[in-house]
């Protein structure tokens, strides 16, 4: 699965780097910064935690 994130529609709300640590990041802003690009099974879950708790839909996956 790849993950990416729209810094346009990113507000920094923060949700997906506190419920997926492993996946998500911050930047100086506390916007999102993708720390996993392509997301192995075992991530797969905790990347679609963090995608589905964004208020602004700024996190999309895709399946590869």
């Amino acid at each position: 699965m790849k993950v990416r994130v729209d810094p346009e529609l990113c507000v920094g709300h923060g949700r997906c780097y506190i419920l997926a640590p492993e996946v998500y990041g911050e930047d100086e802003r506390g916007h999102c910064t993708v720390l996993q690009p392509q997301v192995t099974a075992d991530l797969e879950k905790k990347a679609r935690l963090g995608a589905g708790n964004c208020p602004e839909h700024a996190i999309k996956l895709e399946d590869d």
